[in-house]
């Protein structure tokens, strides 16, 4: 389009005009007269084609007037704190009041530039629709620009403050709502009436555009209580922000605090105290808190929209018709939304938090039960099991699964673990993944099979101290397995109705998806602690030969007759294990049942009886003194042996013992084992006696010192019938006491000892805690009964020759290959039965004697 001179004129005197007025309008301190001159030149600018240069070069204008007039003096505010160091920022959070007021006043004078600039983009505005009425059929560029003007100043706001935005105001933002919801939180928590925060109509809405209504929102002045003016204050600051375009950075400063005050409460409630559930109080700090904040600070900007409103729009299907809220009613979509979100983080943190403590508390079990129960809830909402597992196992490995735990602890801990984790899976899928690592760690150490014995028998639980955990206690589930034995199995289809079928086939569900596959789900929930415990084991029978060891030991040592518990712990292992596996152990406690009747009745006949040599009397011994164990040595393991010569009075007591017993049990005859039993010893010194009570050859070493009061150790040991280095072992019980002393002998490999004559003696050598009436003698590393490695080791010498013969041919052979060659060749009277751990300890006693040589996962002969 061409121009003449004149109509170039008249664009330029109106473009001219146009801008003066333009400098008026925004250099006014509030003038906005201007107005009614402003009308016509846009109307004749307009009519000129030159709408959208006016509107850029006023938007322009408005940039520039801004960046002066607010920007730089709203930035001014926060330049000390965004300047400083990292120390000296920490002095400023420590500011009782700030950042309130120094964000409250840079906002307030912002806001009110900007309200001034917002009147002025409407000046033009209407300048632009006056023009727009006045030619309501001709299609032109100013519509356009009215449209996109408001728009347009909004984005121009919001890009000018984030392109200078300094990199530390969200962090002021945070720390700001931070505190406010610390203080909220103080108020609620000290408050006897939670609902406060509802008390107060936090909404006025207005009628006008939306950057026009934030302008005055708070019409009222009211007296509202603490918490609501709390929320009223947070809630301008909100909008303020929103309205500079800072909506996403605002949004994510209260979210961020919002949860770092549930962290922190999470936190507090949970803390090191694992006696207390803790998630239902979580969840109702929830609600009483965050959620209140967050409805009353969403009603108060607008965003909150009732589920009646239909004209609400689509709704989250996991949020159609939500529970009303206390103190809240029928929450809104967005609340819905916030409640859904901040339970999943609570439940995430407590997950997290007892997590990584699951160590202890599984140490603490049963008393930890409650946070047990607290985990199992929150896996069951998030699904994290396998977080569990991984982070456990880790503890386990660095924590228990170490050289310096005792064997005892490590079951402890296991037994523990099962009860614990059955409470969060009852499927038995995790403590599959859990529990491996420390079955295979506790089948490397040669006391498990001891230590699960002693935890099934031991009413202590294995402890040492005596004092038994009652989640520990093996014995326990002796007692439920016979309690539930009239309960149908699981597994057990051939019993049930169709009636009971259906409601099996009801209840059915599938294993989690972490499940082994190759393990059935029948065969996993059929796995009961102790079913566990004999898993480490390898089998039955190794337990059984354990326990059986163990009791003759124990019974042997018994000096009296009291079996009542032993009893009562072999009925229990006959209903888990099978009458059969445990029969020789019941013929070993019927022994003793009738070793007491027979003793009974032996020294009732010999009462009776006259003595046979008058005036003997004083230097015989009396039958009261004498009780034997009479066992059947065809049921019990092997006994150690070791010949003894035991003084003469002591030899006629048992030979006239054995007379009798022949007499009455004819024609069995007693084999006496003078090695064994326990010998209480009353010795006098000076009119004061001490009590000791010892193995029999402890008291036949102090009997011969009565002949005489001094023997070289040759002698001695000449004399009882022993070799000199078990005397040389065995005499220094008395020399550690002070009943004995030691001196030189005549020759160098010789030792002299001496009974001591005075009382004064024998103190110099008693310590405190050895002043007693009474000393249990105990000798570590002698056992009256072979262990069952050395029955093992016994047993298994006859295969040895099978199996030099076999490497001989065959060069190399892995364990399992000669586990199965022995099977098939060793028949008739060398059936081979026992169990590839067997086997496994055999050939590891082999390769120790070099005998084998173990490479490459194989066994050959050794070169």
């Amino acid at each position: 389009m061409q121009l003449d001179a004149a109509a170039a004129d008249g664009a330029l005197d109106s473009w001219a005009r146009f801008c003066a007025l333009t400098g008026e309008l925004l250099g006014g301190r509030g003038d906005l007269s201007v107005g009614p001159r402003f009308t016509p030149v846009v109307a004749d600018l307009c009519s000129r084609g030159l709408a959208t240069f006016l509107r850029d070069y006023f938007l322009h204008s408005l940039e520039e007037t801004f960046r002066e007039k607010a920007v730089k003096k709203f930035w001014q505010h926060f330049h000390p704190y965004c300047s400083s160091s990292a120390v000296d920022r920490i002095k400023f959070c420590a500011e009782e009041h700030w950042p309130d007021e120094i964000l409250s006043t840079a906002l307030e004078d912002i806001c009110l530039e900007k309200s001034y600039q917002e009147k002025c983009v409407l000046v033009l505005l209407h300048a632009l629709q006056s023009y727009e009425d006045r030619t309501p059929k001709t299609k032109s560029k100013a519509a356009d620009c009215s449209f996109s003007l408001m728009p347009r100043y909004q984005l121009m706001v919001s890009s000018v403050l984030l392109t200078t935005l300094p990199l530390n105001f969200p962090e002021i933002l945070n720390f700001y709502f931070k505190k406010k919801l610390e203080e909220l939180n103080n108020v609620v928590a000290g408050s006897d009436d939670s609902d406060q925060l509802d008390n107060y109509d936090l909404v006025e809405r207005s009628n006008t555009s939306a950057w026009h209504s934030a302008m005055d929102i708070d019409g009222q002045e009211t007296v509202i209580s603490e918490s609501s003016y709390l929320v009223k204050n947070i809630g301008k600051v909100v909008r303020d922000l929103r309205c500079l375009g800072f909506t996403s950075i605002t949004e994510d400063a209260y979210s961020s605090a919002i949860i770092w005050l549930l962290k922190s409460k999470v936190y507090e409630l949970a803390g090191d105290d694992y006696r207390i559930p803790v998630l239902g109080c979580v969840k109702k700090w929830i609600q009483a808190v965050p959620l209140r904040f967050l409805h009353a600070l969403l009603t108060y900007l607008g965003d909150s929209v009732d589920y009646e409103n239909e004209s609400s729009g689509l709704k989250s299907p996991l949020a159609s018709r939500p529970n009303s809220f206390p103190g809240i009613g029928v929450p809104s979509e967005a609340l819905v939304r916030w409640h859904m979100r901040l339970e999943y983080f609570a439940y995430e943190t407590l997950q997290d938090l007892r997590i990584g403590k699951l160590f202890e508390i599984i140490v603490d079990y049963p008393e930890s039960s409650p946070a047990i129960e607290d985990l199992k809830l929150c896996l069951e909402y998030t699904g994290q099991h396998s977080k569990l597992v991984d982070s456990f196992i880790s503890s386990l490995k660095y924590r228990l699964l170490t050289a310096g735990a005792s064997t005892n602890d490590i079951l402890h801990q296991y037994v523990s673990t099962i009860k614990a984790l059955r409470t969060i899976d009852p499927t038995g899928v995790f403590l599959e993944a859990v529990g491996e690592p420390i079955r295979d760690y506790l089948r490397g150490r040669k006391d498990t099979i001891k230590c699960i014995v002693t935890m099934l028998t031991d009413g202590s639980g294995g402890n040492a101290s005596g004092t038994a955990n009652a989640g520990d206690n093996l014995l326990e589930e002796l007692n439920r397995d016979a309690e539930n034995q009239e309960n149908v199995d699981y597994d057990d289809h051939t019993n049930i109705d169709e009636k009971q079928a259906w409601l099996n086939s009801e209840s059915w569900e599938p294993d989690p998806v972490e499940a082994d596959p190759l393990k059935g789900s029948r065969i996993r929930r059929k796995v009961d602690i102790l079913g566990l415990m004999v898993s480490i084991i390898g089998s039955k029978d190794q337990l059984v030969n354990e326990y059986r060891v163990m009791l003759a030991e124990k019974l042997l040592n018994k000096s009296d007759f009291e079996i009542e518990s032993d009893i009562r712990t072999l009925e229990l292992l006959k209903i888990h294990f099978g009458e059969s596996s445990m029969q020789k152990c019941e013929i070993m406690l019927n022994d003793l049942i009738d070793s007491k009747r027979i003793n009974s009745n032996i020294k009732t006949s010999l009462l009776k009886s006259p003595q046979s040599v008058p005036g003997q009397e004083e230097k015989e011994m009396s039958q009261d003194v004498l009780d034997a164990t009479i066992i059947s040595s065809n049921f019990w393991p092997p006994i150690q042996t070791e010949d003894l010569v035991v003084p003469a009075s002591v030899d006629q007591l048992l030979s006239d013992y054995a007379q009798r017993f022949h007499q009455i049990k004819t024609p069995r005859k007693l084999q006496w084992k003078k090695n064994l039993g326990t010998v209480k010893l009353e010795l006098q010194f000076e009119g004061r006696s001490m009590q000791f009570t010892v193995a029999p050859v402890h008291a036949a070493i102090i009997m011969r010192f009565q002949e005489k009061s001094s023997w070289t150790s040759k002698a001695l040991a000449t004399e009882l019938g022993i070799p000199l280095d078990s005397l040389n072992r065995r005499i220094s019980f008395w020399t550690n006491k002070g009943v004995l002393t030691e001196s030189a002998g005549p020759d160098a490999d010789d030792r002299t000892f001496t009974v001591v004559d005075s009382m004064s003696d024998v103190n110099k050598h008693i310590t405190a805690n050895d002043r007693l009436d009474e000393y249990q003698m105990t000798e570590e590393g002698e056992s009256s009964v072979a262990s069952v490695e050395e029955q093992l080791k016994k047993e298994m010498t006859v295969y040895e020759k099978f199996i030099i013969g076999m490497l001989t041919n065959f060069g190399s052979m892995t364990l399992d290959r000669i586990h199965n060659t022995l099977k098939m060749f060793c028949m008739a009277d060398l059936s081979y039965d026992k169990s590839l751990q067997q086997l496994q300890s055999f050939l590891s006693g082999l390769v120790s004697d070099e005998k084998l040589e173990f490479r490459d996962g194989a066994y050959l002969l050794k070169k």
